[in-house]
């Protein structure tokens, strides 16, 4: 089954996310536009979209657009995904879902009736490396577990940047924390119970804009962490499991394509397992597709999404900041 896709905006992220993936996989990029009509002309000419359109709407409308990828600022997610829905067009979302659990609930409730998936773009679901960790969790190697740290951290962006902007929905847990939350709620499922925010804190960029947030909570017995920020040093996203008898160390969960290893250390030793280069994305794009088939079930839905929202918006507040 060929995608063609349809590309709203001409973010950075687009060319690790979509352009590379569809590259791979055989599906076709077929429109695109964005705010400034020069930007998508040198998007498309650079990754050989098909065409440039004047607006979102018209992407979402155009009939030889069979799916939408959705990479704009987080106040855009749910608008367009909703116009999406509307047009009957499955929606590939970049996280996200929404600004809040409202909005996301809208969204999800939307696309339920219509019958139209829109798909949150947690791409780390679906590569070795998170499988395997959530196997080494299963698997009791490590023992009993007790502890889980997600550290996401990433140098500041532009001053500009859509992610420091509180009209736009940005700040360190929209666009890091999410992730960090996401897998710890996967870990609660695994553990048949929900996670539970114990405290949060964050510092501010401007009013309201969070350039850290640190999110403790508690996972049934189990002691979680969420540590985010967009002011680092340099990049570092990496996922700690501790267990009774060992601890595990995913080196870059977020981007396995440049570094894959997995580090396990028991009473046994320690050694070091590579899970492959090929990047989260292919595997995303490759799922959401056999997922429009009808021959795979996603790990993640509407209400998924709806979930993960409410416990940003939960972890904002106990931080002392409003929701987006």
């Amino acid at each position: 089954m060929t995608l063609r896709i349809g590309v709203l905006g001409a973010a950075r992220i687009a060319e690790l996310a979509i352009v590379g993936p569809a590259r791979e996989l055989g599906h076709r990029l077929v429109a695109v536009a964005a705010r400034d009509p020069r930007r998508a002309e040198a998007f498309a000419e650079k990754y050989g979209v098909e065409r440039v359109l004047d607006n979102y709407q018209a992407v979402i409308a155009d009939p030889e657009v069979d799916v939408v990828y959705n990479p704009l600022a987080n106040a855009l997610h749910a608008p367009l995904n909703l116009a999406a829905i509307a047009a009957g067009k499955p929606t590939l979302t970049e996280k996200p879902y929404a600004r809040n659990q409202v909005e996301a609930q809208q969204v999800a409730v939307a696309a339920e009736a219509a019958g139209v998936p829109v798909v949150e773009a947690f791409h780390y679901r679906y590569h070795p490396v998170t499988l395997r960790l959530l196997e080494l969790i299963r698997g009791g190697e490590i023992g009993e577990l007790r502890h889980v740290e997600v550290t996401m951290a990433m140098p500041a962006p532009a001053d500009d940047d859509p992610r420091w902007s509180l009209e736009l929905a940005g700040g360190a847990l929209m666009d890091l924390g999410c992730y960090g939350l996401h897998f710890l709620r996967t870990v609660a499922d695994l553990l048949g119970t929900a996670p539970r925010i114990t405290s949060a804190k964050a510092t501010e960029r401007a009013a309201g804009v969070d350039a850290t947030c640190e999110v403790d909570l508690r996972i049934g017995e189990v002691s979680a962490r969420s540590v985010n920020s967009m002011v680092a040093a340099e990049y570092n996203f990496r996922i700690a499991l501790h267990g009774s008898r060992g601890e595990v160390l995913a080196h870059n969960f977020i981007k396995p394509h440049e570094d894959d290893r997995i580090t396990v250390r028991t009473d046994s030793g320690e050694r070091v397992e590579r899970l492959g280069r090929r990047s989260s994305y292919s595997y995303q794009l490759e799922a959401f597709a056999e997922a429009l088939a009808g021959t795979r079930t996603l790990p993640v839905d509407g209400a998924d999404a709806v979930a993960n929202m409410a416990l940003v918006d939960a972890a904002y507040r106990s931080a002392g900041l409003p929701p987006r």
